[in-house]
């Protein structure tokens, strides 16, 4: 089971760790995409979140206090999702399903994480993790 869960960890966080990266490395870029979707300070907005994307990341994939990093993953997708994919503005048909496709992705990926994090705090030893979980559900 130990070796199921860390296939599962690595493969969860592959997509953020390479969503930071971009995040880091090309901020003035999507910078400028963010300041078009209205986000506040859009240039620190994007540093910030890669930087919550980063260590949730590697929370999760390295098992340190895997909850939390999974809590973080969530508090990044959602407002993400509402901000960034809000489909119901759209009127272009094509634009409109595009930004549901990448909404109901950032959801979904909500979900999973908020499961993550109640798998991680309840489970407390899982097993080829350098800590446990910091949070505890019963």
């Amino acid at each position: 089971m130990d070796i199921l869960v860390l296939i599962g960890r690595i493969l969860f966080s592959v997509l953020f760790l390479t969503s930071a990266v971009g995040h880091l490395t090309q901020s003035e870029a999507m910078a400028q995409y963010a300041a078009s979707k209205g986000v506040p300070v859009p240039q620190l907005s994007v540093v910030v979140s890669g930087v919550v994307l980063a260590v949730g990341a590697l929370s999760v994939l390295l098992g340190v206090w895997a909850d939390l990093g999974a809590l973080l993953l969530v508090a990044f997708l959602v407002p993400t999702a509402a901000l960034m994919h809000n489909f119901w503005s759209e009127s272009d048909a094509q634009a409109r399903q595009t930004e549901m496709v990448q909404f109901n992705k950032d959801i979904a990926l909500a979900g999973a994480a908020l499961m993550l994090f109640a798998f991680f705090a309840h489970t407390g030893d899982l097993g080829l993790t350098i800590t446990g979980p910091l949070f505890t559900i019963s």
